[in-house]
């Protein structure tokens, strides 16, 4: 087959590496950086069109190996992102690349201003979101490959979200487009208070989960075997490494660009599955979730695109992900789709005819009636 179609998926891990030039470049270059990656999805996914095409793949492992790739590279995003902030050069980094590249990284940081170092903040948090999260997505439904579930556990660390891996994948696939899915949201629920409501009850429900699969085993919920308890150590412990290489700025810097993480990936949530509904019980669907086909974010996000396909079958590797013409669209790519929600009255302006389209054509009368008891019981809140 076209290598190509293999070649493809790299666009992912060179995203990953042109963040790690801008993050250690400092100065105008970190604004810049930042930039050029957001109009490169933006513009990218505006121009080059929709993807559809469904190749077969006879190397599924390099497919794999290209999903584990994706935790040195956002071991090694983050570390510099991190170093940019701390006042020593722990274990020498920035004179060992100085030594090596001749460009003064020491001093480049040191110009660095407050304003820059609130776009790497931005970068990085969208980095761990895209490098992290997304990979991870992906390796946490191969609930029988270990090598996989430890892999996007440690991924997810970084965005102190390794609850994902439970809730997502034994929660949210059950019951998503329903009231009892904390990442569905509801008609005229904005984007900022769904962040927080989603935040919380998945990680409610995800405790709730893994406690039922303890005490199925005859096991106490406090002990080593609980999912959620090793989850966290995992991040108190990527926490202990920031305070290693620069006490407590370090450790103030890597949390927020983690929260900032977990705050995309419920914005992802919110627009993958905004207002829609679905009858408890019943078959999940394609209509069930938002689909984009748009090249760009497709192929530097593993076909997370194809989301309708996913939650149709969500034993499906992404690379054998097809493009369900019919499913419902959202309204471009992925980041553009992001940086709508971030305005609720743009957002809800631009879904309106998307959500009129969706009640007239996909959706069931069940399902209207849900969806209108849904935006009755948001309305008090807003």
């Amino acid at each position: 087959m076209n290598a190509l179609h293999y070649l493809k998926y790299f666009l992912f891990h060179a995203i990953g590496a042109l963040s790690i030039v801008v993050l250690l470049s400092g100065g105008a270059t970190v604004t810049v950086g930042l930039f050029a990656i957001v109009a490169f999805y933006v513009i990218g996914d505006a121009v080059a069109g929709n993807d559809q095409s469904s190749p077969g793949f006879k190397r599924p492992r390099i497919l794999t190996a290209q999903l584990w790739a994706a935790l040195p590279l956002l071991c090694l995003i983050v570390y510099s992102s991190v170093w940019t902030i701390c006042a020593g050069d722990p274990l020498r980094f920035g004179g060992r690349l100085t030594a090596l590249t001749g460009y003064d990284l020491l001093a480049a940081r040191a110009a660095t201003t407050a304003g820059q170092h609130l776009c790497a903040f931005v970068l990085t948090g969208l980095m761990i979101g895209m490098v992290g999260t997304i990979p991870a997505h992906e390796l946490t439904h191969r609930t029988r490959d270990r090598v996989s579930m430890i892999v996007g556990s440690w991924m997810l660390a970084f965005s102190l979200d390794t609850v994902f891996s439970i809730e997502h994948v034994y929660g949210h696939h059950r019951y998503v487009a329903t009231p009892r899915d904390p990442a569905t949201a509801p008609r005229g629920r904005s984007v900022y208070a769904h962040i927080l409501i989603s935040t919380v009850r998945s990680l409610r429900s995800g405790w709730t989960l893994e406690c039922g699969r303890l005490s199925r085993l005859g096991l106490p919920r406090w002990n080593f075997h609980n999912r959620v308890i090793r989850g966290q150590m995992m991040s108190f412990l990527l926490v202990a490494c920031a305070y290693a290489m620069g006490a407590w700025a370090a450790v103030g810097f890597f949390v927020a660009c983690g929260l900032w993480a977990k705050a995309l990936l419920e914005i992802v949530n919110y627009m993958e599955h905004y207002c829609l509904a679905r009858e408890p019980g019943t078959p999940v669907q394609a209509r069930h979730s938002w689909n984009t086909n748009r090249r760009i974010s497709s192929w530097s996000m593993f076909n997370l695109t194809r989301h309708s396909h996913h939650h149709a079958n969500a034993g499906v590797p992404y690379h054998d992900l097809r493009s369900f013409p019919d499913a419902p669209v959202m309204i471009n790519g992925y980041l553009t789709t992001i940086l709508a929600t971030l305005i609720p009255p743009l957002w809800m302006r631009l879904m309106s005819s998307r959500l009129d389209s969706w009640d007239h054509d996909h959706a069931t009368e069940g399902e209207r009636r849900i969806a209108r008891v849904a935006a009755a019981q948001e309305a008090p809140q807003q």
